[in-house]
């Protein structure tokens, strides 16, 4: 693993440290490694954690602005956030769903809760528009003041578990709990303009909301709330005066679950300058940490980080053979150095040597330790939080030759230039988008149809043919000129000039390779969102939590919540509130306001 490809950074003391870490990098091979960029986890500049220290630092508001559910837990609910800058609105309405209705795929056409981000202020009217539509999802006419529009189920085992343990006087049963880690479960989260809402260029000027996917999860973070409400709020209907509210500590163990499948794996192919800007700074944020110097005080810390990823991998519960295999790697391999940690640093002056010795443990090991390394310096971390946005153009160069083409393909594209397309498994897959399903699936070449209607993600195949066609070319033509002779390349040469020339580029992975792993491009953007508890179903689809760990609104902080841990028993006393804040806020609860009092 080469950390340090250029400069000799401890020589020049004059640099600030974020100068400092954006010349320091890993190579482009060792970072955008497909295996590796499959391990990763939940950082500080991961985007629930940026989000959450906003939220503490701007002092953001969040009241029930409107509690209208029946008995059951049907109708709707309204959170009003207030910012800084603007106010928002989480609307939520909640479905009655037959348990042979709940179906998480995208072509599902009902669900138990539907809701949307709202900009703005809410009156009855908007209010009315938003029920006859948000429950709808991609089938309603959504007004362009939703910011993001979104749709989740119950898991049905915890839900009924934690309503009935409450209203009952009981918490739940925190092996239950253990077993799934959220309340509710996200099958899709839109934003961005998509079906006609709110798009993310005006957004773009927003001191709230200026982040890719900052709206989205902020909304999953306030679906959370609700869902800690709601099983409160249910348990108090069906228990009275015998019910107690669910206990902070397990609140805060809850997160909201995600499944994602093979629709997410086309967003890291097509958007590229993002993927490149999201790993380039987190890595950037990674080397502001690895060039400190280890002390006692740092290393008391990341020892206790150690071991709370140690038994967080103990505790979670996965089917998923392989991933159970990963797990207790990583558990051996970090007792094995937290039992050791001691003896080890004394070899070692900076974070950068003592990450290096330790390159030849599971990626899925190395990966927590930079999670870890990464909380120890907050001022220095946090610096490149903001640093996610990227330009996607791509461009040609106007007076380059196939001689400086060349010289990139050949300096960093290796990965693709060396594969013989010829070999039949290294075109095994085509990728396509299924009509019944919506949703990206996975062909195999010459034995299934659809091949003629193959999505254009084989990126190293492009690159391959590329290079096999520059060769042949003259050595000082303009790259200009050819691609006017062969437009064919156009598209490829345009990327591959413009991502070649970026500091980590694009991911080094053929997706038509017969033993191609499209979870590693799952795993890679969920963990830049933030997620955790990765368990994957198949190779192809995992679920995650989101916020899991995350501390409750009304008591937000800006310190860290890695790797969440079930709560400690017997749990601690807590005085239990007549009402819960859910049901206090429906009894406060007045008419909306029409358009002409807003």
């Amino acid at each position: 693993m080469n950390l340090y490809p250029s400069d000799d950074y401890s020589i020049d003391h004059s640099i600030s440290s974020i100068e400092l870490a954006k010349r320091c990098s890993r190579a482009p091979s060792v970072v955008m490694n497909a295996e590796r960029l499959g391990a990763m986890h939940q950082t500080r500049i991961s985007f629930v954690r940026t989000l959450l220290r906003k939220i503490d630092k701007e002092k953001w508001t969040l009241k029930t602005y409107l509690w209208d559910l029946d008995d059951n837990g049907y109708g709707q609910v309204i959170y009003r956030l207030q910012t800084d800058e603007h106010v928002y609105h989480l609307v939520v309405f909640c479905n009655e769903l037959a348990d042979d209705e709940r179906n998480d795929r995208v072509i599902a056409q009902k669900w138990d809760v539907t809701f949307g981000l709202v900009y703005g202020e809410i009156g009855q009217e908007l209010l009315d528009k938003l029920k006859a539509n948000v429950p709808l999802q991609e089938a309603g006419r959504n007004s362009n003041m939703v910011m993001v529009l979104a749709r989740a189920n119950k898991s049905m085992r915890v839900f009924e578990h934690i309503v009935s343990s409450l209203a009952t006087g009981q918490q739940p049963d925190l092996e239950v709990l253990a077993q799934v880690g959220y309340i509710l479960r996200t099958t899709a989260v839109y934003g961005n303009g998509k079906f006609g809402i709110y798009d993310f260029e005006p957004l773009n000027h927003s001191e709230d909301f200026n982040q890719s996917f900052r709206a989205q999860m902020c909304a999953v973070y306030l679906l959370r709330e609700f869902s800690l409400d709601w099983v409160d709020y249910l348990a108090h209907k069906r228990g009275g005066d015998k019910a107690v509210t669910l206990h902070p500590d397990i609140k805060r163990y809850l997160g909201i679950g995600n499944a994602t499948g093979l629709g997410m794996a086309p967003y890291l192919i097509n958007h590229p300058c993002i993927v490149d800007q999201w790993l380039t700074t987190r890595e950037q944020a990674l080397q502001a940490t690895l060039v400190n110097e280890i002390n006692s005080k740092k290393l008391a810390y990341f020892s206790s980080l150690l071991s709370r990823a140690i038994e967080h991998f103990s505790q979670i519960v996965t089917i998923n053979e392989p991933q159970v295999l990963r797990n207790e790697t990583v558990v051996k391999e970090l007792t094995l150095l937290q039992n050791n940690l001691l003896t080890m640093v004394k070899d070692h002056q900076t974070w950068a040597d003592f990450l290096q010795a330790h390159k030849d443990l599971s990626y899925e090991s190395q990966e927590v330790i930079i999670s870890c390394l990464m909380e120890l310096y907050p001022e220095e971390v946090d610096a490149f939080e903001e640093d996610i946005n990227a330009d996607e153009s791509l461009s040609l160069p106007k007076a380059k030759t196939i001689n400086d083409l060349l010289a990139l393909l050949e300096s960093r594209y290796q990965w693709a230039i060396n594969i013989d397309f010829d070999e039949p498994d290294n075109s095994y897959w085509f990728w396509y988008r299924s009509i019944d399903k919506e949703e990206p699936r996975m062909g195999v070449r010459g034995q299934e149809p659809g091949a003629d209607r193959e999505l254009s993600l084989d990126i190293a195949r492009q690159v391959n043919r590329l290079y096999q066609a520059v060769k042949q070319a003259p050595a000082e033509q303009l790259i200009t000129e050819f691609v006017l002779k062969q437009p064919k390349y156009r598209a490829i040469t345009r990327r591959v000039w413009t991502l070649g020339n970026k500091s980590m580029g694009d991911i080094q992975m053929n997706v038509l390779q017969k033993d191609t792993l499209p979870i590693h491009l799952l795993r890679c953007k969920l963990s830049m969102f933030g997620a955790t508890k990765f368990d994957p179903r198949s190779d192809r689809w995992v679920r995650v939590t989101l916020f899991q760990g995350a501390p409750l609104f009304d008591e937000v902080h800006s310190d860290e919540w890695l790797f969440p841990l079930l709560p400690t028993l017997p749990l601690t006393p807590v005085p239990t509130p007549t009402l819960t804040p859910a049901l206090a806020a429906a009894e406060a609860n007045g008419s909306l306001p029409t358009t002409e009092e807003l």
